[in-house]
């Protein structure tokens, strides 16, 4: 689950993480009333107003602007608050931004020129250990970075048996050139971090920038943080930070149905019982010539109820030119699989899509037999290679 900068930021802060202090708001009445309360308890005089939308590169869609008095917090507000902000992360429509974070002003002068670093904790998958990715090239696109200076993005490695080490801390804070007072900030900061991450139970935490202010603080002006999806029933607070605003609306009601979904580009619309069945799915319709709209486990309960959902679904994207179903009949029979077909084809009223069924497994015989008897405009199948023919048949008319 994909959490807003202010939320991860919250979360930052309750682990003793140094976070850049902000105030979220939705209008930009609330957000000159933030403004004023951060002046009060921050001392700041001017105000950085962000765009909250789960993507990355804000700015460069101009989700990220510099406030220099009141009266250009209310401005700016009100033109990013509504404003569908398209991004190097986000589709060519965009995300529609419905609140602005306004955050206190930490590049002030001082003795130092702040000095910004990139900073993320995540899973190697290839080593199965957690790890802390860091840079001295904090602000820029990491990708960048590794495609272009690859030399200065470091790794450091955390053996699970006795967690982060302080000779790892301080290599870090060594190797982003720090030295004195920033040098043990850093290597706070780093020690906080790794607890906020492991703490919270997430499978990233990303900073950038990690901020060095002039007065050499260490400090979080950003925060992209993902949560483990199958780790929220521990973390009830963070459960209720999601936004649903910002994720696919069939893929929420789907979620909400208790059906297993993911939209793709496709248009052969999949529904399947087992995720490695259904993998195996995607591959035939691509096979045939075709390209998968969807990933849809049904699970193990494929009743008329459920079968109906997931029709429902797959027809909500009008790219869909058929749809394959393709069923193993072991926890469930493969003759109650087909009776919901027919059972939801019936309370749909007219589908206008092709529909290929393949049921194999337990009472597979008395399946196809359901579904051939049905009168229904639906082709049966038996083989992978008989059901990938005859949606290549479909997708050539």
């Amino acid at each position: 689950m994909n959490l807003h900068e202010y939320q991860g930021k919250e979360i930052l802060n309750s682990f003793g993480v140094r976070i850049q202090r902000g105030l979220v708001a939705s209008t930009p009445e609330e957000a000159v009333n933030a403004a004023k309360k951060l002046t009060e308890e921050t001392g700041t005089g001017w105000h950085v107003i962000k765009a909250q939308v789960h993507a990355g590169g804000r700015g460069k869609g101009g989700g990220v602007k510099l406030a220099k008095n009141l009266d250009e917090v209310k401005t700016i507000a009100g033109k990013i608050i509504g404003m569908n902000l398209v991004t190097p992360q986000t589709s060519a429509e965009g995300k529609k931004v419905h609140q602005v974070l306004i955050a206190e002003d930490v590049y002030y002068p001082g003795d130092n020129e702040p000095e910004e670093y990139y900073m993320s904790v995540l899973l190697n998958r290839a080593t199965g250990r957690n790890m802390i990715m860091y840079s001295t090239e904090g602000g820029m696109d990491i990708e960048t970075v590794a495609e272009e200076t690859p030399h200065l993005i470091f790794h450091e490695e955390i053996d699970p048996a006795v967690g982060l080490q302080g000779f790892q801390a301080r290599r870090i804070a060594f190797n982003l050139g720090l030295s004195g007072t920033a040098f043990k900030e850093m290597t706070k900061f780093v020690f906080a971090l790794y607890k906020a991450y492991t703490n919270s139970d997430s499978s990233l935490f990303e900073i950038n920038p990690v901020l060095k202010t002039s007065d050499d603080k260490i400090m979080a002006v950003d925060a992209k943080v993902s949560l483990d999806d199958n780790a929220l029933f521990r973390h009830k607070d963070y459960a209720a930070m999601r936004d649903k605003r910002e994720e696919n609306p069939v893929e929420v009601e789907a979620g909400e149905k208790g059906l297993n979904y993911v939209d793709l580009d496709g248009n052969v619309g999949c529904m399947v019982n087992g995720a490695g069945l259904a993998m195996a799915t995607m591959d035939l319709i691509k096979q045939a010539g075709g390209e998968p709209a969807n990933f849809l486990d049904v699970g193990g309960t494929a009743d008329a109820e459920r079968v109906e959902a997931a029709f429902n679904l797959i027809l909500k994207d009008p790219a869909v030119k058929a749809i394959l179903v393709n069923i193993f009949g072991g926890i469930v029979r493969c003759d109650r699989v087909a009776q919901g077909i027919v059972d939801a084809y019936k309370n749909m009223g007219t589908i206008d899509v092709p529909i290929i069924v393949r049921l194999q497994g337990t009472n597979a015989d008395i399946a196809k037999e359901l579904i051939d008897n049905s009168g229904l405009d639906v082709q049966s199948a038996i083989e992978f290679q008989e059901a990938a023919d005859k949606v290549q048949a479909v997708l050539n008319k």
